[in-house]
This record gives C-alpha cells, sequence and structure tokens, in this order.
C-alpha cells in the first residue's frame, strides 16, 4: 500500500534522525493514512484519505451548514 493521500496528494517526508551525539540517519514521515466513513451522493462510502484532508473536509462541511442557517 502506497502512502499517499488520494485525495490531496500528500505523500511521505524525509529527513534525518538527529541523535545526542547530532549523528545523522535517515528517515520517513509518512502520512497519517485513515480509513474514514463519508457520505458521497447520498450513500456511505469507505475511502482512505489523510487525517488532515478529513479535518479539512468536515470544517468545510461546517461551514456550508453555518451558512445555510
Amino acid at each position: 500500500m502506497s502512502r499517499k493521500c488520494p485525495i490531496t496528494g500528500k505523500g511521505p517526508m524525509s529527513g534525518n534522525n538527529r541523535s545526542h551525539s547530532v549523528r545523522a540517519t535517515r528517515r520517513r514521515w509518512n502520512v497519517n493514512i485513515q480509513t474514514y466513513k463519508v457520505n458521497i451522493n447520498g450513500k456511505m462510502v469507505e475511502v482512505k484519505m489523510s487525517a488532515r484532508a478529513y479535518r479539512t473536509l468536515n470544517k468545510s462541511i461546517k461551514a456550508k451548514e453555518e451558512k445555510a442557517e
């Protein structure tokens, strides 16, 4: 499974671990991919996306609901 968000396209980042003696070893920061149930065209569908994309999606839905009131 690739660690890439299909919604935002975000992928893993790379960098260095730094020890106390400041030696560098390579490491990766993976994207936080989770499975969420999302309402798409009136149906609940399981979608894998990053946690950040899910939060942004919820934020935009809440903004639309508040605007409708």
